[in-house]
């Protein structure tokens, strides 16, 4: 099962089927089962029966959960692959100690890597959908895979299986959700 996680302020908002139906459309129709929790509702249970977790985005003003990195402290103990979706790249960022910096961006960018990553393989440069307010500064333990002109696009943790990706694959770029859901990783 894949869990989708909703970083949204509230439960159940309108916001949900902007930001999470569609990752769960791409889990879906990629031969996936999937099962949405909203981050202050997910229980050890959960977490113990995801094959793999997607940290969905939210609405451009939407971050309430940046002021509780405590509540991801999960995540370091992640042994299952983890990718955060824009605001779930600035979750995960936080819950290893990174930080997040002004940066806002609407629209489609130019992404380069940066890094050579299975995630990412055969895509040097392309073309993303950005919707966000900050970027991050990416804790010590994390590898620079992206970037655009204005910030760091994509990150990757040393050790365990944790991405982050700060664009919107579920607007354009599906391939990075699809190979995420498919990705080899090793045990931790």
């Amino acid at each position: 099962m894949i869990l989708l996680v909703d970083l949204c302020g509230k439960a159940g908002s309108l916001s949900l089927h902007e930001f999470v139906e569609p990752v769960a459309g791409i889990v879906r129709r990629n031969g996936f089962s999937g099962q949405v929790r909203h981050h202050l509702r997910l229980t050890g249970a959960d977490l113990s029966a995801a094959e793999r977790i997607i940290l969905c985005g939210t609405p451009l003003r939407d971050n309430a959960f940046a002021a509780r990195p405590a509540s991801f402290s999960w995540l370091q103990e992640a042994r299952v692959p983890v990718l955060g979706i824009c605001a779930g790249m600035q979750a995960v960022a936080l819950a290893f100690g990174g930080a997040l910096i002004p940066s806002q961006e609407i629209g489609m960018t130019e992404i380069r890597c940066t890094s050579p990553d299975p995630l990412l393989e055969g895509h040097d440069r392309f073309s993303a959908y950005e919707l966000h307010g900050a970027g991050v500064v990416p804790p010590e333990s994390f590898l620079v895979l992206a970037e655009s002109d204005r910030c760091i696009q994509a990150i990757r943790h040393q050790d365990l299986p944790l991405y982050g990706i700060l664009f919107h694959p579920e607007v354009r770029n599906e391939w990075v959700v699809e190979r995420f859901l498919t990705l080899p990783w090793r045990t931790c």
